[in-house]
């Protein structure tokens, strides 16, 4: 049985359709709730590949997360042995546990719908090669990445943050979600949503009108790292 080790962050940043790409390939995601106390593995012998999911604390907010410093040491002892997957915190765990620099509340948040660009360095990208010179993604974020490690590829940015995709190896971290369906969209919360600039029912919409699109690209990005896994 091939198996998937998955570590969430945040009670609202589940795998969602993770959950569906794993089981079309007949491969068990391994769930670590790290937020609600489940201990965080020293390994990732025994899985083929680790995720790591988003959450609203920095990647070294350790006194507010304390299974963070865990979190870090998993990425070191996987990165190297098996393909490795940051979405949102997860990517930017990448990012800091490597060299590169992640501030809080920098430039301008992103909330919803968001066209990426792709960078001629995404064109041999195993993931990515084939994808037209602009695609859409969920953003949900003000924090980001705003240095990469030394040897790090960038892959994607977008108009508010620099840092979208970023390759190391066989490890890649998105600042986006890639896992988000619109039912997801729909529960944010609006008020929240209308603080951080963006009027809720456009968000909601968007995410409505570009569903099939958002899932034929991520469903076939996403495919290619479980590829990988098997």
């Amino acid at each position: 049985m091939t198996t998937v080790l998955i570590i969430e962050n945040d009670r609202d940043s589940g795998p969602g359709k993770l959950i569906d790409w794993l089981d079309a390939r007949d491969i068990t995601p391994v769930i670590i709730r790290a937020w609600d106390g489940d201990p965080v593995p020293e390994s990732v012998d025994g899985h083929a590949a680790l995720i790591l999911l988003g959450g609203g604390m920095l990647p070294d907010e350790d006194e507010r997360s304390p299974w963070l410093p865990a979190e870090r040491a998993l990425l070191r002892q996987a990165h190297g042995r098996v393909p490795v997957l940051g979405i949102c915190l997860g990517g930017q765990m990448l990012a800091h546990t490597f060299g590169g620099e992640v501030k809080g509340k920098y430039g301008q948040p992103e909330k919803g719908v968001t066209e990426l660009t792709v960078l001629p360095a995404a064109a041999d990208d195993v993931l990515l090669a084939g994808l037209p010179s602009t695609v859409w993604a969920v953003e949900s974020h003000q924090d980001q990445i705003t240095r990469l490690p030394e040897d790090a590829v960038l892959l994607m940015s977008s108009d508010r943050c620099a840092h979208q995709m970023l390759r190391i190896g066989q490890s890649w971290g998105v600042q986006f979600h890639p896992e988000v369906e619109a039912e997801r969209v729909r529960r944010w919360d609006p008020e929240r949503v209308r603080s951080l600039g963006f009027d809720p029912d456009v968000v909601v919409a968007d995410a409505e009108r570009y569903a099939v699109e958002l899932d034929k690209t991520w469903s076939t990005v996403v495919g290619r790292f479980l590829d990988l896994v098997q």
